[in-house]
């Protein structure tokens, strides 16, 4: 089976971007450089939500699923930098050319990583392959790449389901409660920096990792719809994904296993 990578992001804001930017001082604490710079953009735009090249990576979380099975990992400062974090996902997607499933990855998270990506000097061909390169299967990507809205190789959840209209979105928490999925647990993407600056770095990949889940879990009720999975098969596979969760000695994954329905 061709390797399905599901995978989810999580950023704060770039401290060392903002200082250079504009010119602050060393000493000034780096939740005062932050606040700076979202007086500076809600006074542009009503909202502190700080450009995408601002935004720096801390998480990426990743569901494979594979013929070895299904796996969820986390790749994550403080042991990896940022550099080493967006180098690894690339690298992934070198080595197995997985199917990639997001849930706003295009409005977001690989808009981040291009960005990051090419501020660390980030070599990622094959993620960038559109039918011009020289793999074999080059000519395969100028009809199905990881770039094109319209191409399923990289498959944003949100993105299709609202029929490529913004006014239709859907929040992914609210979807998978209405699915009877866990949805999100004690955080959301609005309180990852606060906890950043708490020193909370392990409950942001946590958090990453219950929701790159759940988003695994819509995908496999997508398959379902499309037809490219049974009823028996999408049930055996969401019972797959307990047992192996239930394998995991975290308490992240205790309390997921029972905020889940039946």
């Amino acid at each position: 089976m061709t390797p399905v990578l599901v995978f989810d992001i999580e950023s704060i804001p770039d401290i060392a971007g903002l200082r250079l930017l504009h010119d602050l001082p060393e000493s000034l604490p780096d939740a005062e450089v932050a606040e700076f710079a979202f007086q500076k953009q809600r006074a542009k735009n009503g909202s502190d939500f700080l450009p995408l090249h601002l935004q720096r990576v801390v998480v990426i979380s990743c569901v494979m699923r594979s013929d070895e099975g299904f796996k969820v990992w986390s790749l994550a400062e403080p042991k990896l930098t940022e550099a080493e974090i967006i180098r690894r996902f690339f690298a992934g997607i070198e080595k197995y050319t997985p199917q990639i499933v997001s849930w706003n990855g295009g409005g977001f998270d690989l808009p981040v990583l291009h960005y990051r990506g090419l501020i660390h000097g980030i070599a990622a061909p094959r993620y960038w392959e559109m039918g011009e390169g020289d793999y074999k299967d080059s000519r395969d990507f100028k009809f199905n790449n990881y770039i094109s809205r319209y191409h399923t190789r990289h498959l944003d959840l949100m993105d299709l389901l609202a029929l490529y209209q913004p006014r239709a979105n859907a929040p992914l928490d609210e979807l998978a409660k209405l699915m009877g999925l866990p949805g999100k647990l004690g955080m959301d993407g609005g309180a990852v920096w606060s906890a950043w600056l708490a020193g909370e770095i392990g409950a942001i990949r946590d958090y990453c990792e219950t929701d790159v889940v759940n988003t695994y879990l819509v995908y496999l009720r997508f398959q379902m719809m499309r037809g490219q999975m049974s009823v028996a098969e999408h049930d055996e596979e969401v019972a797959s994904v307990r047992d192996a969760l239930a394998k995991i000695d975290a308490a992240h994954w205790r309390e997921f296993l029972g905020a889940w329905g039946a």
